[in-house]
């Protein structure tokens, strides 16, 4: 037999294999035992998530001896052609190079033929997208009313490009990138099959360059036994994939942490000298932080794979900082990151952010100058209360203010004041008394000063001709040629 690629060999044969695909595997077991079985399925998600592996396992589920069933044996025959692609009753098309109306309207002719061997005739179509519209158009009517012994299950890695009258005549299914913890599960597992000595922080680094595939991780062993043989490191794994270590990883976050800018630009620069991909450095970067804050939270949170000794120093580091700080550095790397996308001097980048984040945790902010307030304020002691005023106590005069000195009206005029500032200005000059020819009252005046005697009380009250013989009054008369009218 010829060798077969690790992601191939170990390719998943029942739905227990599936792995990071729960919520997938529950509802396709649920619907067989149940008998809900839909006439057409789309399973959507990143490459190397499953969406082959699961189409082929549902097949054999619809196919088996005596199925429907979710426990079928993956080792009969029938399972084992599906498993093999040379099931006549399951045809695997891929949608890239049959993407025209004609390769449809030849599977419209073939859906009336019942199914060789099993229940059902299943159309897998790969790569749904490629179709063209038209092909889709003409796909519509099978697919809404196919006959009853035909399924189609289609995989795609981009819903968007799909129309949403295929969409809505399908069962969605959304596969999600698994997580690197269970991808180096799995790599161990397959290290401890074929006898090959893997380090688990080298599996780690595998898992995580594999972001969130199972087969480019399978791939990647693959290619470190063909590199290395029967031990693999995780400088094995760093050489060849150009991947960051959790120790660099962790030694650049506590720098980060401790604002020791000199440290963090020279591990860049170590980093970068050794050929060092800093695109993931960041991310792995992020990665750390964003670990750092759930840990804040949920002390029982993983590690991202970081060692345990450096993890409790960063823990330690993180804990002296506020919430915010960490989030305000996280979004300086994010916007970095958006920029080292397109950039070609990604160094640069790289150490500028740096710079920026690690400014940002030394400043201080006014929610720190309100904390500080607020917690001086519950020193300080209690200021006593004023004792009450008695109710019939009499209000205690205001003293009076003093006179101002009076400018003369002349000087107003020679200024160049208007004549209505003028007469202002004389009106305020005027004798303080009430007259009874202006009109109304004048109110009370300002007290007089001490050089102006006060006038006796039992003065008589002028006479209203006497207001109109004040000089004031005949200068305003004079200046705008007006005369009194009785």
């Amino acid at each position: 037999m010829s060798y077969q690629v690790f992601a191939r060999k170990y390719r998943p044969r029942t739905f227990a294999d599936i792995l990071g695909q729960d919520h997938v595997v529950r509802t396709l077991e649920n619907a067989i035992s149940q008998d809900r079985l839909a006439h057409a399925y789309l399973f959507v998600g990143p490459r190397g998530t499953g969406k082959t592996s699961t189409a082929r396992i549902l097949a054999k589920a619809l196919n088996c001896t005596g199925g429907p069933k979710a426990d079928f044996d993956p080792d009969e025959d029938i399972c084992q052609e599906i498993a093999e692609g040379r099931s006549l009753d399951v045809l695997e098309i891929d949608g890239a190079s049959n993407n025209g109306v004609e390769e449809v309207r030849q599977l419209r002719e073939t859906v009336r033929f019942a199914p060789a061997r099993g229940q059902f005739k299943i159309y897998y179509i790969d790569e749904v997208h490629m179709l063209t519209n038209q092909a889709f158009n003409a796909l519509l009517k099978t697919l809404e009313e196919p006959p009853e012994h035909v399924k189609f299950i289609f995989a795609t890695t981009e819903p968007h490009k799909i129309l949403a009258t295929i969409l809505s005549r399908c069962q969605r299914f959304d596969l999600r990138p698994i997580p690197a913890e269970t991808i180096a599960k799995q790599l161990l597992h397959i290290a401890s099959e074929e006898r090959i000595d893997l380090d688990e922080a080298a599996a780690w680094a595998i898992a995580k360059g594999a972001d969130g595939g199972m087969r480019d991780a399978q791939s990647m062993l693959d290619q470190l036994v063909a590199f290395c043989g029967e031990k693999i490191s995780e400088a094995n794994v760093l050489d060849v994939f150009g991947f960051t270590s959790r120790e660099t990883v962790a030694g650049l976050s506590l720098a980060l942490l401790s604002q020791d800018s000199a440290r963090a630009l020279e591990i860049v620069q170590r980093e970068a000298d050794a050929g060092r991909e800093l695109s993931q450095l960041l991310g792995e970067l992020i990665g750390g932080l964003r670990a750092l804050l759930v840990a804040g939270l949920d002390s029982e949170a993983g590690a991202e794979g970081i060692p345990a000794e450096s993890w409790k120093k960063m823990v330690e580091a993180a804990s002296a900082l506020p919430t915010e700080r960490l989030l305000a550095v996280i979004d300086i790397f994010a916007e970095t990151e958006g920029r080292m996308r397109w950039a070609t001097n990604k160094r640069l980048h790289l150490e500028i952010g740096l710079i920026k984040a690690v400014q940002s945790l030394g400043e201080v902010r006014i929610n720190d100058v309100i904390k500080i307030l607020a917690a001086g304020a519950q020193h300080l002691p209690e200021t006593p209360a004023a004792p009450p005023t008695k109710p019939d106590a009499e209000p205690v005069p205001e003293p009076e203010p003093q006179a101002e000195s009076k400018p003369e009206p002349k000087a107003a005029a020679n200024a160049g004041e208007s004549p209505l500032d003028t007469i202002d200005q004389m009106i305020a000059e005027a004798p303080d008394e009430p007259v009874e020819a202006v009109g109304k009252p004048k109110p009370k005046p300002a007290p007089k000063t001490e050089t102006a005697p006060e006038k006796p009380k039992d003065e008589p009250k002028p006479a209203a001709d006497d207001f109109y013989q004040d000089p004031l009054i005949q200068k305003a008369l004079d200046m705008f040629e007006a005369r009194i009218r009785k």
